[in-house]
């Protein structure tokens, strides 16, 4: 295929390296204006200043051209946090919200995510497929080009294998690349209430040598929270995952402080996700060992919470910041990552240069794939945003609307979908 050259390039604003970026550093971000850059079979070989471009390979007669318009280049958005195969709707529940009731309430009275259970486990492999292919259609057109898709909606052995192929069937048909993770142990299902110890037993002896023996994910993930696992219940259900070679993540003091950050650390997590009961001793434990933490804005703004997760204070303290939409119909229904940014810039009081990395190069850390995507360097993939915006800040500055003009994806438009002579 034809190199591409992006050019009129108002600036390229990308983080750098190939690892997660903490403290200090999470806010440098490289911006080079009047800028181009040459991709080659789906990798940029040069990001930087036009004029330079020009003097080492000359005019590229054979090179395919795309007119930037004089936007910003920002690299492809990573969302590494989401639960997109689920079926059903829970609109009424967000009324019940609107009216006062608290999520705890509603997930109390038999709502919550044994109401998406009962909808998905009625769904068959294909509608959840398609379900996944249509929220991955809104989340390149925000610019996501990498994201995590979550199981957990099933909550038995058949109905976690029928989510994770339905991930693997829609990542197949899509431009988005998928990293999938199982997570059975995201809820206690009714037909075990009474018998919790032995759902964990299937989780750890049947579900996950099964995912395994598939391939089915890359991950293993559990809600650690008051009520639902506790630390040592999560402990066991993430070391069998390791065991089988599910790498550990971990949904962790979203409501209460439950030790889920410490659990994080000790295990090595990739990421510890939600964290906003976090207490120091969890930072603390994050930051000596080097733990992710991806941080889910649009859940507490969803939730009408007025506590988010104290950013500032880890990033103080040395930990990366990830940023994910937590795509789900209960807590967070928005496949937008633009949305998340300007909630991590006036919520979680972030610098936009440090929501920029929270939201690629950090978030593409959190998913084992930093040396490939995250930012806009030689010998990375391809995967560019164009903001229809003269410079970062305008991610921020104007809110409210979709700054995305164009998605490249392995070195090649994706969307708007190239017309014939356009």
């Amino acid at each position: 295929m034809p190199d591409l050259l992006i050019q009129n390039i108002s600036e390229i604003a990308s983080p750098e390296g190939p690892g997660p970026l903490g403290g200090t550093a999470q806010g440098r971000v490289r911006r080079i204006p009047d800028a181009e850059i040459l991709c080659r079979d789906g990798e940029i070989v040069y990001a930087g200043p036009a004029a330079e471009r020009r003097a080492r390979v000359g005019d590229l007669p054979g090179a395919e051209r795309f007119d930037a318009g004089g936007g910003t280049v920002i690299p492809g958005f990573v969302d590494p946090h989401t639960h997109l195969p689920w079926a059903g709707s829970r609109e009424l529940e967000f009324a019940q919200r609107l009216a006062g009731k608290t999520y705890m309430e509603i997930a109390a009275a038999g709502g919550g995510i044994l109401s998406t259970v009962r909808a998905t486990r009625e769904a068959t492999e294909e509608e959840l497929a398609a379900n996944v292919e249509r929220r991955l259609d809104w989340m390149l057109a925000c610019g996501t080009t990498t994201a995590e898709a979550k199981s957990g909606y099933g909550l038995s052995a058949a109905d976690e294998l029928k989510q994770l192929r339905a991930i693997r069937a829609a990542a197949n048909e899509h431009a988005v690349d998928l990293v999938a993770t199982l997570m059975a142990a995201h809820e206690i299902p009714p037909e075990y209430r009474d018998r919790r110890e032995r759902y964990l037993d299937l989780i750890c002896e049947e579900i996950v040598p099964a995912v395994a023996a598939q391939e089915l994910a890359s991950f293993s993930d559990v809600f650690c929270e008051e009520g639902v696992f506790t630390p040592a219940e999560s402990r066991r259900v993430l070391i069998a995952g390791r065991e089988h070679g599910l790498l550990p993540r971990l949904h962790a003091d979203e409501f209460v402080d439950s030790g889920g950050a410490e659990l994080a650390a000790e295990l090595g997590a990739l990421s510890a996700d939600h964290l906003i009961a976090v207490s120091e001793r969890g930072i603390e434990a994050m930051a000596a060992a080097g733990i992710i933490a991806t941080l889910l804005p649009g859940t507490s703004f969803f939730l009408m919470k007025h506590t988010y997760a104290p950013a500032r204070r880890m990033i103080e303290a040395g930990v990366p910041i990830a940023l994910a939409t937590d795509c789900n119909p209960g807590s967070s229904f928005t496949e937008s990552m633009p949305m998340v940014i300007v909630l991590a810039v006036f919520e979680l009081g972030l610098s936009i240069e440090e929501a920029l990395t929270a939201a690629t190069l950090n978030a593409a850390c959190s998913l084992g794939l930093g040396q490939r995507i995250g930012s806009v360097e030689s010998g990375k993939r391809a995967d560019l945003l164009v903001l229809d915006a003269p410079n970062l800040l305008h991610l921020a500055y104007h809110f409210g609307i979709n700054p995305v003009a164009a998605v490249i994806k392995n070195g090649r438009r994706v969307h708007p979908v190239a017309r014939a002579g356009g």
